[in-house]
């Protein structure tokens, strides 16, 4: 993305909304390894460094304010398990972030469009870019929105990840841990769907899933499996 280019409308209405100026997306896109082979500059780590603030402030507010009745360590709690890397990862998940991140060839090659470090590195450099583009009340709508069901429920849910799901299904119901195996890969970085995963129980196939990075095959096919739960259950 150039600078004169808008961000892509699905990242836009995947956030919620619309950058007066795109250039701050753009950076907010820009992983250090992008930056260091294009320009030298350091990418998204000063806006990252701004959106973990933001952050921070959004979700002590909306918790505060959510659960009146908490202790200090409650809110602390809270507030920890939704700002961590993983779930602030999965968060950018949703968004679909890794689509648009902008890597260099290494961490390309790595899939580091999947990684939790660069994709909440990423959320955090948006909700920056946002606060400089709108003010702290465009960025707060973005956060509550986006978070507004785990402040509710006190980040009961916050961290938690298709593979964590269903690990606890297969102990509760069979008390057994379940097992993820690589099935194929097609030997091709690029490729999108180059890992494909089963996840069993004992000898029992759950779930298939593909995708570039083992862990995001694994992921798919923990999502298959959950599936699978709910009409085993149903």
């Amino acid at each position: 993305m150039s600078a004169q280019e808008s961000p892509s409308p699905s990242l836009e209405d995947a956030l919620g909304y619309a950058f007066l100026d795109p250039e701050l997306a753009r950076t907010a896109l820009a992983h250090p390894s992008w930056a260091n082979e294009v320009d030298g500059s350091g990418g998204n780590e000063r806006l990252e460094f701004l959106g973990d603030a933001v952050l921070d402030l959004v979700i002590a507010h909306a918790l505060y304010a959510a659960h009146p009745d908490w202790a200090e360590g409650e809110l602390t709690r809270a507030r920890a398990a939704l700002v961590n890397q993983h779930a602030l990862a999965e968060v950018a998940r949703t968004l679909g972030l890794g689509r648009h991140v902008l890597l260099g060839r290494t961490e390309r090659r790595s899939a580091g469009e999947d990684k939790d470090r660069v994709l909440a590195n990423c959320l955090e450099a948006l909700i920056g870019a946002v606060f400089l583009d709108g003010g702290f009340e465009a960025a707060a709508l973005i956060l509550r929105r986006i978070f507004g069901s785990a402040i509710e429920a006190g980040g009961a849910d916050g961290g938690r990840d298709p593979k964590t799901e269903f690990q606890e299904w297969g102990h509760a119901k069979f008390r057994i841990t379940p097992n993820y195996e690589t099935v194929g890969d097609s030997g091709t970085d690029d490729d999108a769907q180059r890992f494909t995963v089963e996840v069993r129980i004992a000898a029992e196939t759950w779930g298939r899933g593909s995708g570039r990075s083992k862990r995001s095959a694994e992921r798919a096919a923990a999502q298959a499996a959950l599936a699978r739960r709910d009409e085993h259950d149903g």
